[in-house]
């Protein structure tokens, strides 16, 4: 197998990772085959996985301007994955010069990948760390130094808690990243769910599987066990809903952000609360 130039030394090429196998469905280039392998395996179970990162990414960016808009203009963003286009820097930043964004994952692939795509770009950072431990994102020097705790922050968990499995504590660890967040600070989430899949679930199971083949169990929750991940947040209006269905922006954004009619797109969860 040929090791591409930009592949961090020390990387497993040869094991599949949820990040670069994103990045493919996203049309990114920074992936290796064993990614594309299992990327097309769970397409043949899901042919719409694509139009779902597509509306999981429109989602995000709505999100990330409807929180500079109210005054939020410092984001943590774990599980971020490997930086395509339309980022949540570039978003932010283009609507306020001044926000500030902190990118975690603890895929070594996307984190270098992330400091190469961020090098000499002011008010941003990136730290290698896993969601399971949320104390070691709380107090690496890049969040502390970063961000301002003491100011309202956009949390954000796209497309993330549902790589962790119910033994990996989720509640607690959304629980203790939201304790330490300001009053005013945002919840910006999305997760994914059989509801809305224009699929039967025995269909759509046959993708949980493959995830589960490469060891990144991928954990289908239902409406009110994602909510209660807001639990101390008061969900903004529309609520809890498909992707497409919060705040769509009818005339698109600079991003091409219209309305997206594909059954696919609406299939899952997203939601943003404001803590109290």
């Amino acid at each position: 197998m040929e090791r591409p130039a930009w592949a961090p030394p020390g990387i497993d090429i040869s094991v599949p990772s949820v990040s670069r196998i994103y990045d493919y469905y996203l049309g990114g280039s920074h992936n290796f085959e064993v990614d594309r392998q299992a990327a097309r395996r769970a397409m043949e179970f899901m042919p719409g996985l694509p139009k779902i990162m597509q509306a999981n990414r429109a989602f995000m960016r709505r999100a990330v301007r409807y929180a500079v808009a109210e005054g939020v203009t410092q984001f943590l963003d774990i599980g971020s994955g490997i930086p395509t286009f339309g980022n949540v820097h570039e978003i932010a930043q283009a609507a306020s010069p001044e926000a500030r964004v902190v990118y975690v994952d603890h895929d070594p692939v996307a984190v270098a990948h992330s400091q190469a795509v961020l090098a000499g770009t002011e008010r941003t950072g990136v730290v290698a760390a896993d969601l399971r431990k949320p104390q070691d994102i709380l107090t690496a020097p890049e969040v502390t130094q970063g961000l301002d705790l003491s100011r309202p922050v956009a949390l954000m968990l796209v497309a993330v808690l549902h790589f962790l499995e119910d033994a990996d504590e989720p509640y607690d660890a959304v629980a203790q990243l939201c304790d330490a967040l300001a009053p005013g600070s945002l919840l910006i989430l999305t997760h994914a769910s059989y509801a809305g899949i224009p699929l039967s679930e025995e269909v759509a199971s046959g993708t949980v599987g493959v995830y589960r083949e490469i060891r990144n169990p991928l954990v289908m929750r239902d409406a009110e066990q994602i909510r209660r991940f807001f639990d101390g947040f008061g969900l903004i209006e529309p609520g809890l809903v498909s992707m497409p269905d919060w705040r769509p922006d009818a005339t698109g954004g600079p991003e091409g952000d219209a309305v997206d009619e594909d059954p696919y797109a609406f299939s899952g969860f997203a939601g943003v609360g404001r803590k109290a």
